[in-house]
C-alpha cells in the first residue's frame, strides 16, 4: 500500500487560511456595522420635529376654498370633503364611494386633481382649494362646461363635477391630447352610466377652443 504524503505542518509564524464561513460572517458584520453607522448618523443629522399631535377634539383649521377664507373648529379626523359639504354647504364636489374609487369628489389643490375623501381638512391648510363652484367667473360657463353640455356628457350628474374638476387639470397639463391620451388622463373617475364617449370628446372640443389661449380661467 502506498501512504498517503504527510500535509506540511503549519508553523506559528503562518496565518490561518480564510476560509467562506469566515469571509461570510465577516462580510456580515461590515455590512451589519455600516448600515449601523449609517442610521446613527441620519438619525443624529435630523432635527428633532416640530409637529404638534392634535386632536381627539376640535382644532381650529383655515381653509381657502375658491378664493375665500374659512376658519372652522373641527376634528382632526374630519375630511376635506365633509368639511366642505358639511361645514361650509359647498356641495358641488359629490361623496359617493368614499374610498378614493370612483373619482365624484375631485377637486383641486394648488391646481393639482385630488381625492377630497382622502384628504383632511388639517392637511388642506396653506393651500388654495378649487372646487366646481370655484370653476365658472360670473356664471359664465368655462369652455370644459360647455363642451360637456355640448356632447352630452352627464346623465345623473353623481360623477359630473368630479369629470368636470379632473377634465380641467387634465388639459391644463396637456393642452393637446389624443382620444387615447384622455382615456388614460382620466382612468381616476368612473361613470355609472356610461357617458364615456361624451367626456372624451366633451374633452377634444374644450382642447381645440382653449388653444392659444389662456388655461387660467378653465
Amino acid at each position: 500500500m502506498r501512504r498517503k504524503k504527510d500535509r506540511p505542518r503549519k508553523t506559528a509564524s503562518e496565518k490561518p487560511s480564510l476560509t467562506r464561513r469566515d469571509f461570510l460572517k465577516g462580510a456580515g458584520v461590515t455590512v451589519s456595522g455600516g448600515l449601523l453607522g449609517k442610521s446613527i448618523v441620519a438619525d443624529a443629522a435630523q432635527p428633532e420635529s416640530k409637529n404638534e399631535i392634535v386632536g381627539p377634539g376640535a382644532v381650529p383649521v383655515t381653509l381657502r376654498v375658491n378664493g375665500k377664507v374659512h376658519k372652522l373648529n373641527i376634528e382632526p379626523r374630519v375630511t376635506l370633503l365633509d368639511a366642505l359639504r358639511d361645514r361650509l354647504d359647498i356641495t358641488g364636489s359629490k361623496k359617493v364611494c368614499d374610498r378614493a374609487t370612483c373619482g365624484a369628489c375631485t377637486m383641486l389643490m394648488d391646481r393639482k386633481p385630488v381625492y377630497g375623501c382622502t384628504v383632511l381638512a388639517i392637511e388642506a391648510e396653506g393651500h388654495e382649494i378649487t372646487t366646481i363652484e370655484g370653476l365658472a367667473a360670473d356664471d359664465k360657463l368655462t369652455p370644459v362646461m360647455a363642451a360637456f353640455v355640448n356632447h352630452d356628457a352627464q346623465q345623473c350628474g353623481f360623477c359630473t363635477p368630479g369629470f368636470v374638476m379632473a377634465c380641467t387639470a387634465f388639459l391644463e397639463r396637456n393642452p393637446n391630447p389624443s382620444l387615447e391620451d384622455i382615456e388614460k388622463g382620466l382612468g381616476g373617475n368612473l361613470c355609472r352610466c356610461g357617458t364615456y364617449w361624451g367626456v372624451r370628446h366633451a374633452v377634444l372640443q374644450a382642447a381645440r377652443e382653449m388653444k392659444g389661449g389662456s388655461h387660467g380661467n378653465v
